[in-house]
């Protein structure tokens, strides 16, 4: 991704690994400040992808990709550090296809460096042609909407849902796209319109809540991302996703789902079977460390929501568009 420094622009990924230390961008310091973060023990790597240093399932991915090769780069059982590296998070599917695929490779007695590298550049690589498949439906003088950040930071470098606007952008089509601020850890905020700013995409933020507001008043298309998709097309997102895929339905909007194969989890049957993150209460009741909610209130602080297929007009993915019916032409 393109950032802006004092000192000119910069390419740079989320994560990535350099001289044996696994490296990524500090999403929580963003907007206000680049910060990069150094790790070299599988067992940080899987704090920080439980933390949200860094968030999004194909950089969440990646991000197991390089724990478990430093796991085998120092020795560990990687058996153990499989077991650890995945109980960091409950919902997005590429940190469990990550994590066997690096046991395959390795098992393989594929060189750990080279093993993981190729992940993170599979991702990059699914991702552009997400972006040229999809780019396909931003039209010139569009209304987009967007939900949380499916990124450049959330998937390596590009993004899933973002990827489309790039390269309609880079194609040179000019169009306007809403940011829902994404309550509580504000990634659409934070996290989103930054990665906009650099690309100098024309957009603005909106409350959560307004999302159906301006859908009824001209929203052309909403993308989003996701962070499990299960065998019949129900997918788990950032929560707020299944609000808006509702609204698009009923104004008659269409509605894509913007994801890379590995996201795609044909093990599950529907989004019945998706486990839902359940997150701490002071998220919601806390803003930097100063209570914002009643004392004694109880907070239900659920990270994502499934969203029936039913409400998807297709899925956006390196192999093309897909309606429901045919995303298991993904896997032949």
């Amino acid at each position: 991704m393109r950032i802006r420094m004092e000192d000119g622009i910069r390419d740079m990924r989320a994560v990535w690994l350099e001289d044996g230390v696994v490296r990524m961008i500090d999403q929580r310091e963003l907007p206000h400040r680049i910060v990069v973060a150094d790790f070299t023990d599988h067992r940080d790597v899987a704090a920080a992808i439980r933390d949200m240093t860094t968030r999004g399932a194909p950089s969440i991915g990646a991000a197991a990709a390089y724990g478990m090769c430093l796991a085998a780069l120092a020795g560990d059982g990687l058996a153990e550090a499989a077991e650890t590296i995945k109980s960091a998070r409950p919902t997005a599917n590429d940190l469990f296809y990550a994590v066997d695929h690096m046991l395959d490779r390795l098992s393989a007695g594929e060189d750990p460096v080279a093993a993981a590298d190729g992940y993170a550049q599979g991702i990059v690589d699914r991702c552009t042609a997400i972006g040229e498949h999809g780019g396909t439906l931003v039209k010139d003088g569009m209304k987009v909407m967007t939900h949380c950040n499916a990124g450049a930071l959330a998937t390596v470098d590009v993004g899933t849902a973002l990827a489309p606007m790039r390269q309609a952008w880079a194609d040179g089509r000019r169009f306007f796209v809403y940011v829902s601020e994404t309550r509580p850890r504000l990634q659409g905020m934070q996290l989103t319109a930054w990665e906009l700013n650099q690309e100098g995409i024309d957009h603005a933020i909106i409350p959560d809540g307004a999302s159906a507001h301006y859908m009824r008043d001209g929203v052309d298309l909403v993308i989003t991302g996701a962070d499990r998709i299960a065998a019949n097309g129900d997918f788990a997102n950032k929560i707020g996703t299944y609000d808006k895929a509702i609204a698009a339905k009923h104004l008659g909007i269409p509605f894509y789902v913007a994801a890379p194969l590995s996201t795609f989890d044909f093990t599950t049957e529907d989004g019945a079977g998706i486990e839902i993150e359940q997150r701490s209460e002071q998220e919601m009741t806390e803003i930097y460390g100063q209570r914002i909610a009643p004392i004694g209130s109880p907070a239900l602080n659920p990270a994502f929501d499934v969203t029936p297929y039913e409400l998807v007009t297709g899925y956006i993915t390196e192999k093309g568009i897909l309606t429901h019916d045919r995303i298991h032409e993904v896997m032949d």
